[in-house]
């Protein structure tokens, strides 16, 4: 399926046929409260109503603004969180933010992908 890109366009999200969210940021970006509501709104638009795991690739993201992870503690249409990083920046990002934000869903920060995928979906 081809990424519906989210308002401002840092970011694509797309739902799978088996019920997987993928919020892919675009590497070097600095998402600020603006970037991250149109994410969520996309992410919700996607949903309609139904909760779906999700996996966040915030693969070299530059910076996250205080505001923007803040929306991220909002309650969405996801019913779990996977954040898939490679580097030790995007790890202390993670980190960082959750630590000081109660995420809405159960959410952990992985640097494999087919860990994160295992996670997300533990009976496959």
């Amino acid at each position: 399926m081809v990424p519906d890109t989210a308002d401002g366009g840092k970011a694509g999200v797309d739902l799978s046929v088996d019920g997987l969210l993928h919020l892919r940021w675009l590497p070097g970006v600095d998402i600020q409260v603006e970037d991250a509501r149109a994410a969520m709104a996309k992410v919700n638009e996607l949903c309609q109503q139904e909760q779906h795991p999700m996996l966040v690739d915030m693969a070299a993201v530059a910076s996250v603004s205080r505001e923007a992870r803040g929306v991220w503690s909002i309650p969405c249409g996801a019913s779990r969180i996977a954040l898939l990083g490679t580097s030790p920046v995007d790890r202390v990002l993670a980190n960082f933010f959750l630590g000081v934000h109660v995420p809405p869903c159960p959410t952990r920060f992985f640097t494999s992908r087919s860990d994160a995928l295992a996670w997300l979906n533990p009976g496959a």
